[in-house]
């Protein structure tokens, strides 16, 4: 008998939390927000993914990552539909996924500020050190080891970081 609903669904999830972010590999694919959702019938399943950015060079190999995860349990017909709208926001992330960035020793991101405009004099907001927590810190370069992050300095502890962009 085929399963169908959300049974089937929590079960891909659970296998899927098993699929680390290649670039953050603190994250799993499903608390990261990538994975929105799974519809299974009997052997056959479809996942609906939403990459991070569409230049993320990383989906390859979380697509890659994906199907071979599920083939090793009972699922021998798996097929992704990459779905764009709404695009991925740093929103989805829950304080949880943030909190093992943090402890991860990077900066997580703040809430997307809608309708944020970015001028050529805008102040950026302090971001706490993943380290010591203090906010006396400043941005040495908006793009860190990957596009997604920017990388900072903690002028109390002398710690270089990241941060996880809000997006």
């Amino acid at each position: 008998m085929p399963e169908v609903g959300a049974a089937g669904e929590a079960e891909v999830l659970e296998i899927l939390r098993g699929v680390k972010d290649p670039e953050v590999p603190v994250l799993d694919i499903v608390e990261l927000g990538i994975v929105r959702g799974a519809e299974v019938d009997g052997s056959k399943v479809t996942v609906r993914i939403t990459p991070t950015y569409s230049g993320c060079p990383a989906l390859h190999v979380i697509e890659q990552e994906i199907v071979a995860a599920l083939r090793q349990h009972r699922f021998t017909d798996v097929s992704l539909k990459t779905v764009f709208n709404p695009p991925w926001t740093t929103d989805w992330m829950s304080s949880a996924a943030k909190e093992k960035l943090r402890a991860y020793g990077i900066a997580p991101p703040g809430r997307v500020e809608a309708q944020e405009l970015v001028t050529l004099g805008r102040v950026p907001r302090a971001v706490a050190c993943p380290y010591c927590g203090g906010t006396n810190t400043s941005v040495e370069s908006e793009f860190g080891s990957t596009s997604c992050k920017s990388i900072h300095y903690c002028h109390s502890c002398h710690q270089p970081f990241e941060q996880f962009k809000a997006i």
